[in-house]
């Protein structure tokens, strides 16, 4: 299979995917689909699902904003933020776009595929479901937890779980996932972005049957109340747990040191770089991935992400 007949899927959420996505879209691909999870409930997000009682636009109005064409001035409308303490204040454009799309046409999956036509997307953005789905969980102290924000600030859970439970996987993710050649889990937050598509009806089942080439790329540092501790083999045996039948066949994991200064500020924080240890019968390619905002927050690099899954592609057994 040669460069323009590769058909690739990213499954994620949070700003991981849109980074990965940003990379992926400049790739000879023959087709790209980023399956995005919608349990968000922090910010405008959560604000918007409250009171309109739909899944989280959030991550896809990323993930669509990532895909677009950067230097359209319709692309930076959609990524507005409104400012102010008012009913709008938080809001971003986007997010209230896809609200006003999905009431004309009913249907919140109908309302994405909409905004990327709009936005001229290379590829396509899928939810995972259309149903109003929450993230619940039980905290390490046994604890029951509601919503992603709870579950990433109480400790690694011993469980996750959707609710409603039985949510169902559009039939074009399902599709996209058994056609694909490329699949690719990560980088973003691994109970709370990654494992809600798992729980999804029928997603598992379709990745054990898709005969692609399966990636989890590695998240650069830990994420502080999510997986405080967790070594890359922790991360992997997490997948395991609520994905038995899915075998990774390559983790791609950054092989770059942080900068010193980023690193005790991180640590300070209660996060570690992510230790490539504990990984047993799956391959390991580290590369350097590392890219340091203006911010001083440590990011995958978009162009050298994307490199490095397409040399993975073409140096498959």
């Amino acid at each position: 299979m040669t460069a323009g007949e590769v058909s690739m899927v990213a499954l994620g959420g949070g700003t991981g995917l849109a980074t990965l996505l940003k990379g992926a879209k400049t790739l000879p691909l023959a087709s790209l689909t980023a399956v995005v999870t919608v349990t968000d409930d922090g910010g405008s997000s959560g604000r918007l699902r409250q009171e309109f009682g739909v899944p989280a636009p959030g991550d896809v109005r990323n993930c669509l904003v990532a895909l677009a064409e950067d230097e359209e001035l319709l692309t930076r409308l959609f990524a507005f933020r409104f400012p102010g303490e008012g009913p709008t204040g938080g809001h971003s454009l986007g997010n209230l776009f896809m609200i006003a799309l999905t009431h004309l046409t009913g249907d919140f999956s109908q309302a994405v595929r909409l905004a990327g036509e709009v936005l001229r997307v290379r590829g396509m953005v899928l939810p995972t479901t259309h149903a109003n789905v929450h993230l619940v969980g039980e905290s390490a102290d046994g604890r029951m937890v509601v919503g992603e924000t709870a579950i990433s600030t109480s400790g690694p859970p011993r469980r996750v779980a959707l609710s409603p439970a039985d949510a169902p996987a559009l039939p074009e993710v399902l599709a996209a996932l058994r056609q694909a050649q490329l699949v690719v889990l990560g980088p973003g937050s691994l109970f709370t972005s990654i494992i809600p598509n798992l729980l999804v009806r029928g997603v598992v089942q379709a990745l054990a049957e898709s005969r692609a080439l399966k990636v989890y790329v590695a998240n650069l540092v830990t994420q502080p109340g999510e997986t405080t501790g967790f070594s890359l083999g922790d991360h992997l045996q997490a997948l395991k747990t609520y994905a038995p039948s899915l075998q990774v066949d390559v983790v791609l994991a950054n092989s770059e040191p942080l900068p010193p200064e980023v690193a005790a500020r991180y640590r300070a924080a209660g996060a570690e770089p992510v230790a490539l240890e504990g990984v047993s019968g799956v391959r390991v390619e580290a590369r350097k991935l590392l890219k340091v905002t203006p911010e001083g927050t440590v990011r995958h690099d978009p162009k050298r992400l994307a490199q490095a899954l397409w040399e993975l592609w073409e140096a498959r057994a």
